[in-house]
C-alpha cells in the first residue's frame, strides 16, 4: 500500500480530472484554475490520512461476470464497445479497469491541466483490475435480455463497471459502448488491418467547444451521433447472434461465436448516464427495437424538442439530489404525455457521480471534497439504483425473474429516495412521477 502522501496525490487527481467530465453544459471550470491553484491543492492535501480506497463492488447476482472488448472494423465508423456478460464459473479479477495510458492524457487535455497529470493517474490507476473475467467464456444455454449503455461526458466504455457488472450477475448481456463524437476523453481506431496488427491507434480525444460557438448545436449533433452508435451496435450484436461472419479487429481470446443464439431478440433496453442519458432518450425516439430505456441523471441539454413526443417506449429517470435544475427538470416534464409509462425517482444524499466508478475509487474525505461521494454511501446509492432499474426492466421486457421484489422502489418507496424530483419548478406538478404522464403539465 502506497504511504498517505501518495494516496492523497492519487485521490486528488482522480478527483479533479473526474469531477466535471460528466456535468452539464458549464462544465469545466476546473480546466481554468492555474497551475498554483493545482499545486496548492497538491500541497494541502498530501497530508491528508485516513482515505482508504474503496473497490468497485463485484456483481450482486448469481452469475460470474465475464469482460471483453469488441471493435467491429477499421475506421472511426466502427462499433467500439465493452460486453459484459454471465460467464462460466470463474471469478477472476483480471479485467484492467483503464486499459490505455491515453485515456488518462484524454483526461488530462480534457480539463486543460498538465500532461503530467495524466501519467500520474496513470501510474496509480493503470494497472488496476475489476472484478469480472477477462475474455472468460460465456454462459451459453440461454438467451439473455441485452442492454446497451452509453457513456456520460468526458467518460469512456470503461468506467461504468459497476453497473455493468451488476446486471451482467443478473443475466443481462450489456455493450458498454464507446463514443466517437469528442464527447469521449478519448477514444481510438484503426486505420487498417496493418495498423491493427502492431497496435497503431489513432487516438480522438475530448473536442473543447470554445466560448462562442453555438454548443446547443454541436450538442444536438453529437447526441444525434451517439443514438446512431446505440443503434450501430445493437445491429452488430445482432448480427453475431444470428450467426453472421463477424471479426473483432482487437484480435482478443474471446469467440464471438460464443454469442450465436445467445440474445432474447425482444428483450433489448437502453442506459445512460447524464450525456448517455440524453442519449437514451433520443435512441428512443429513433429506434423502436429498443422497449425501454432508463436515464441516470440525464442531461437534457442536447436534445430538440421535437425528441419528447416522439418516445412511446417506457422510460424511466433514476436522478440524484445535487445535480438537477430547474430548466433540466422542465426538459424531462415535456416526456409526461398521455398513456406513455414514465417513471421519476430521486436518491437523497446523492451526487452526480455516484453513478460512476471512481465513487468508489477514492477515500471518504476527497471524495466528499470534491464531490464523487455523496452524502448516501455510495453502495447504497448505485444499489438503489440497480435494483429500481432491474425491477422496471422486469415489468417492461417480460422477463421471468425476482426483480419485482424492488418494484416499491420504482415508485421512490425507500426512506433513501422520494418519488419524481427535489426539484421546484414554475410548473411543479405533485403527478410527476406517475405511470402515464396524464396528469403532468
Amino acid at each position: 500500500m502506497a504511504p498517505h502522501k501518495l494516496h492523497a496525490l492519487l485521490y486528488l487527481c482522480s478527483c479533479l480530472a473526474l469531477v466535471y467530465p460528466f456535468d452539464r453544459q458549464d462544465l469545466n471550470p476546473v480546466a481554468h484554475l492555474k497551475s498554483s491553484v493545482w499545486l496548492n491543492k497538491v500541497q494541502a492535501l498530501m497530508n491528508a490520512s485516513n482515505c482508504g480506497q474503496t473497490k468497485i463492488p463485484r456483481g450482486n447476482g448469481p452469475f460470474s461476470v465475464g469482460c471483453t472488448d469488441l471493435m467491429s472494423n477499421y475506421t472511426k465508423k466502427s462499433t467500439f464497445l465493452r460486453l459484459y456478460y454471465p460467464a462460466k464459473g470463474d471469478n477472476r479479477s483480471d479485467t484492467v479497469w483503464i486499459p490505455n495510458k491515453e485515456y488518462f492524457l484524454g483526461l488530462s487535455k480534457f480539463l486543460g491541466i498538465q500532461r503530467f497529470m495524466g501519467k500520474i493517474l496513470q501510474f496509480f490507476f493503470g494497472s488496476t483490475n475489476i472484478p469480472a473475467s477477462w475474455n472468460s467464456p460465456l454462459r451459453t444455454g440461454e438467451k439473455y435480455p441485452l442492454i446497451i449503455f452509453s457513456h456520460g461526458l468526458g467518460a469512456f466504455r470503461t468506467i461504468y463497471s459497476a453497473i455493468g457488472m451488476e446486471l451482467a450477475s443478473q443475466g443481462f448481456i450489456v455493450a458498454a459502448v464507446e463514443h466517437r463524437d469528442e464527447s469521449a476523453s478519448a477514444t481510438y481506431y484503426f486505420q487498417d488491418q496493418c495498423a491493427a496488427e502492431i497496435a497503431n491507434q489513432s487516438w480522438i480525444y475530448f473536442k473543447i467547444i470554445k466560448q462562442g460557438e453555438r454548443e446547443q448545436y454541436q450538442r444536438n449533433e453529437q447526441v444525434r451521433q451517439r443514438a446512431k452508435e446505440c443503434s450501430q451496435a445493437l445491429n452488430l450484436i445482432l448480427d453475431i447472434d444470428s450467426g453472421k461472419p463477424e471479426k473483432n479487429v482487437l484480435d482478443l481470446d474471446f469467440d464471438l461465436k460464443q454469442l450465436e443464439g445467445s440474445i432474447d431478440r425482444n428483450k433489448i433496453a437502453i442506459i445512460g448516464h447524464s450525456f448517455g442519458g440524453a442519449t437514451v432518450l433520443q435512441a428512443l425516439s429513433e429506434d423502436q427495437r429498443f422497449r425501454c430505456g432508463i436515464a441516470l441523471d440525464a442531461w437534457m441539454f442536447p436534445l430538440g424538442d421535437e425528441v419528447y413526443s416522439r418516445i412511446p417506449q417506457p422510460l424511466f429517470f433514476i436522478n440524484s439530489e445535487r445535480f438537477q435544475y430547474p430548466d433540466n427538470i422542465e426538459k424531462m416534464k415535456k416526456c409526461y404525455l398521455p398513456d406513455r409509462e414514465r417513471k421519476m425517482i430521486t436518491i437523497l444524499g446523492s451526487v452526480h457521480q455516484n453513478f460512476a466508478d471512481f465513487t468508489f475509487a477514492t477515500g471518504k474525505v476527497i471524495g466528499y471534497m470534491f464531490t464523487l461521494k455523496g452524502e448516501i454511501d455510495s453502495n447504497v446509492a448505485l444499489n438503489l439504483s440497480n435494483r429500481a432499474s432491474l425491477a422496471f426492466l422486469q415489468k417492461h421486457l417480460g422477463l421471468q425473474k425476482d426483480f419485482d421484489q424492488w418494484d416499491t422502489l420504482v415508485e421512490g418507496k425507500d426512506e433513501n429516495l422520494i418519488p419524481g424530483t427535489n426539484i421546484v419548478t414554475s410548473s411543479q406538478n405533485a403527478c410527476l412521477s406517475n405511470a402515464t404522464g396524464v396528469n403532468s403539465t
